[in-house]
């Protein structure tokens, strides 16, 4: 063969080697980040049959192995406590994860799916029972899951305990299982006529049917996985979690199985998260930002600018996954894309000046002096300027000072960087931009006006493929140590009213 020619085959076949390495490389870039260690999980016995089907998708995607142990929730909960030891948490009912975070074995939450309170009869329903009377008949053998031990005995014992009903049905009770598996199984082979379980389990018993009880209308429990503490990998554990609560992933399964399920967040093996924030917001939210990536084992661009120019961006039609404004008349501007927007701190304007306050500026009426030089934000461009020509205008000086500006800005640092450099006399910014300045520059107050003070609330965008994911941010930007952050930035910390995002289980 000729020379040439083989030389142009092996090449050929050298760069195909390494264009497929390269290929598998990048496909595989995140997932190499991941710990090669098993996840252990533990989880309610009635969500065995969906785990052990979305175990089995995740183990053959990822080539990781995920060990989990089954059992009644309050059980599964106290050996979490006192093993100390684990990755995941998935109980029955979301009151579990509550007591977990309480005892700080939760880490993240992350919402599922619900499933109802139902009886459960054989097909045909030979009893014919129909409401919680027939229950008490004494020729009904009727069993349940310890209210102890079980999410399912639980939920029941408490609604039935608020309408006066427990005790009845207790004393009706032929025996108490461990797992609301064990209840359905009992029913299955003849045991027991009825047993009280959850709706979800018995998709896999085809002999078996369920009654609605009016007395239990209501009774349900929703279903979220916890990240605890111990997870010796974050990354790989919430990889695992937004799995299971991913749209096209575990909620897949989870429907096919009988739950009701809410939207969810769309997979990726690598989440791209998109911020925008105020420029004034950067100093109290970039590191708890850069924490949250690498817990997460995501990513999350985000964009620092004066809040008009990121209205003018978004009304353009780019679509952050969350806005984080720094005041809300910017927010109500983009109001259809951000529906449920969080007050979250507060800002105040000041009147910055060279250490020692060498011109004696002490209000706004002192800026009207002629001759001096003052800098502001620029009204169009970010909330900071038009907050200010609303407290001018409040004070009555707006006409007087206009004059004297020289600068106008679009982000309060911007104006410290020339008031550090001398080229101003004096320039009406947020008090977080003096707060890294102190040692150049004084902030004087500007008292009587409360227009003066700019609230910066948080959304997600209702078109959002990640909101959960969103949401997780907005915990750790309203976490303790967060909240330490904006006070030292100078920030006010608001108390939250509502949540940045609606309940993602539905009824469907």
């Amino acid at each position: 063969m000729n020379r040439a020619l083989v030389f142009m085959i092996g090449s050929a076949a050298v760069l195909a080697a390494i264009f497929a390495f390269l290929v598998m490389s990048d496909s595989g870039r995140s997932r190499s980040t991941l710990s090669s260690e098993p996840l252990l999980m533990y989880c309610a016995a009635s969500n065995r049959a969906v785990m052990e089907s979305i175990r089995q998708d995740y183990e053959k995607e990822f080539h990781r192995s995920i060990e989990i142990q089954y059992g009644p929730s309050q059980t599964l909960l106290s050996s979490i406590e006192v093993t100390r030891t684990g990755d995941l948490y998935l109980p029955a009912d979301d009151s579990y994860l509550k007591l977990g975070r309480e005892k700080e074995l939760i880490a993240e939450t992350l919402p599922i799916a619900s499933m109802r309170a139902v009886v459960a009869v054989r097909k045909d329903n030979p009893l014919a029972i129909s409401r919680l009377d027939d229950l008490l008949d004494e020729n009904v053998r009727l069993v349940q899951a310890n209210p102890d031990t079980a999410a399912i005995g639980k939920v029941v014992r408490k609604t039935l305990t608020a309408s006066g009903r427990w005790s009845d049905l207790d004393q009706a009770t032929m025996a108490y299982r461990a797992t609301v598996n064990e209840v359905a199984n009992d029913v299955s082979v003849g045991a027991a006529d009825a047993g009280i379980v959850y709706d979800a389990v018995l998709h896999t018993y085809t002999d078996l049917t369920y009654v609605k009880l009016p007395e239990l209308d209501g009774t349900a429990s929703d279903i979220a996985v916890g990240v605890l503490q111990t997870a010796k990998d974050s990354a790989s554990a919430l990889h695992f979690a937004r799995y299971i609560a991913a749209s096209d992933r575990g909620l897949v399964h989870y429907r096919e199985h009988g739950f009701r399920v809410g939207a969810g967040d769309q997979w990726s093996d690598r989440p791209e998260l998109s911020v925008f924030a105020g420029s004034m917001l950067r100093p109290a939210i970039e590191e708890t930002i850069t924490a949250f990536e690498k817990r997460e084992g995501v990513n999350v661009t985000r964009v620092y600018n004066g809040c008009g120019n990121l209205v003018a961006q978004m009304k353009a039609g780019q679509r952050p996954d969350a806005y984080f404004a720094c005041d809300s008349e910017f927010m109500d501007q983009v109001h259809d894309l951000f529906p449920e927007p969080v007050p979250v701190s507060q800002n105040e304007l000041v009147i910055l000046v060279p250490k020692g306050n060498p011109k004696g500026i002490r209000s706004l009426r002192d800026l009207t002096r002629p001759g001096l030089e003052i800098g502001i934000g620029h009204e169009k461009q970010c909330a900071m300027g038009w907050l200010t020509q609303n407290t001018f205008r409040e004070g009555g000086v707006q006409e007087s000072i206009m004059p004297n500006v020289k600068v106008q800005s679009p982000t309060g640092d911007m104006l410290v960087n020339q008031m550090q450099a001398g080229s101003l006399d004096a320039a009406v910014a947020y008090l977080s931009n003096a707060a890294g300045a102190s040692e150049s520059l004084d902030a004087i107050r500007i008292t009587g006006l409360e227009c003066s003070v700019a609230t910066q609330p948080w959304a997600v965008a209702k078109e959002s493929k990640y909101p959960q994911l969103a949401g997780r941010l907005f915990e750790r930007i309203c976490s303790a140590e967060s909240q330490q952050v904006f006070a030292a930035e100078g920030f006010r910390w608001q108390e939250l009213s509502s949540k940045a995002s609606s309940d993602p289980v539905s009824d469907e």
